[in-house]
């Protein structure tokens, strides 16, 4: 794997090109030119054309899909007709179902969810149970948030808000007392003190990624949650079911994405504990990080932009050197934590990484 192709050229996109452009050739691809300088290549192309893209990807020995989430699967069916490498950071369970299907008989690797959540936390989660002969709980915590938040809602769009939308709105998998089911999203409020400050954590979609397959039968309580500010799910509740807002997405993302613009200063928050049993003795394993903003190439980027375009970088080149298989589907919980801090971008996941600067 030589030649790369970024679908998307917005923050996390460029980032990613970025990142991967110091070990491999990347070309970016987008509608329109990068709203920032980089160092790689850019072509500009309607990537929602299927014959477009076909001629944009070729050449190219794998692509990552950087665009919002209703528009990966048009990229991955591409990647699967040229038999390229395929990657993305989407939450949508229906797009990485389809992709699944497609990565029964492509010719090359198709790691949908490589992201934050789904993503790094499910190979968080599964790395904890390694030390358990038997299971019983697993509860995975993720928050992308501004460090000083403002307003009663507390939250600032860091993050695509039609993919936010997206996970607030569809129905989120979980293992409940053994059994593996669907519940609604935005409900399952808990409270959550991280070092004095006091957050609150709701089920929202996607956030397992393939965990539940993975577990069921194994664990009998299985889920993630999403880490808010709080009051912030109730509000949210309000705006999607008293407002009806849920059946006008567009309008949605508008009105909160004007209202609640992109900070500087964000924080994530990464929080994962699995009880249970080593031989006859329960015990409990934790993981708890705080990432922070920090400078790459000479570029202040926020905690949501890095740690989602490192983990996918990561990924990316663990297949390339051959730590992750090269063909078929590979879920993020096979993902082994120790060659993922090994590689050059993983290894920002490893510590708090605060005031750190990387060249």
């Amino acid at each position: 794997m030589k030649r790369i192709a970024v679908t998307g050229m917005g923050k996390v996109g460029s980032l990613v090109g970025t990142l991967l452009a110091d070990l491999f050739t990347v070309t970016g691809i987008d509608k329109q030119e990068p709203a920032m300088p980089v160092d790689f290549t850019t072509v500009t192309g309607n990537v929602t054309d299927p014959a477009a893209l076909r001629q944009l990807l070729a050449g190219h020995d794998a692509v990552v899909s950087c665009l919002p989430y209703n528009l990966n699967l048009g990229v991955a069916k591409v990647a699967y007709e040229l038999g390229i490498h395929y990657f993305d950071l989407t939450e949508d369970v229906a797009t990485t179902a389809a992709i699944r299907d497609m990565a029964q008989t492509s010719k090359g690797v198709m790691v949908p969810q490589c992201g934050l959540a789904p993503g790094f936390i499910g190979i968080v989660g599964s790395q904890l149970t390694k030390s358990f002969t038997k299971l019983r709980d697993i509860e995975l915590r993720v928050g992308a948030l501004p460090r000083y938040p403002n307003g009663l809602m507390g939250y600032s769009f860091t993050w695509s808000p039609a993919g936010v939308i997206n996970e607030y709105i569809n129905d989120a998998e979980v293992i409940h007392n053994g059994v593996r089911k669907m519940v609604p999203s935005l409900e399952g409020l808990e409270t959550i003190n991280i070092e004095g400050q006091e957050f609150e954590a709701f089920s929202t979609s996607g956030g397992l990624g393939t965990l539940c397959e993975t577990l069921e039968g194994k664990v009998d309580t299985l889920n993630y949650k999403t880490i808010r500010y709080p009051g912030h799910a109730r509000l949210m509740r309000f705006l999607l079911y008293e407002l009806i807002l849920k059946e006008k997405r567009e309008l949605c993302e508008q009105i909160l994405t004007e209202a609640k613009p992109p900070v500087k200063e964000d924080v994530v928050y990464v929080y994962a504990v699995v009880e249970g049993w080593a031989g006859k003795d329960l015990k409990r394993e934790e993981f708890y990080r705080a990432y922070h903003p920090i400078d790459i190439h000479g570029r202040n980027w926020r905690a949501i932009s890095w740690t989602t375009a490192a983990s996918v970088a990561a990924v990316v080149e663990m297949v390339a050197n051959g730590k992750l298989p090269a063909k078929g589907f590979v879920k993020q919980e096979d993902i082994s934590l120790e060659d993922f801090y090994a590689t050059r971008w993983g290894r920002l996941y490893a510590d708090d990484q605060s005031n750190h600067t990387t060249h």
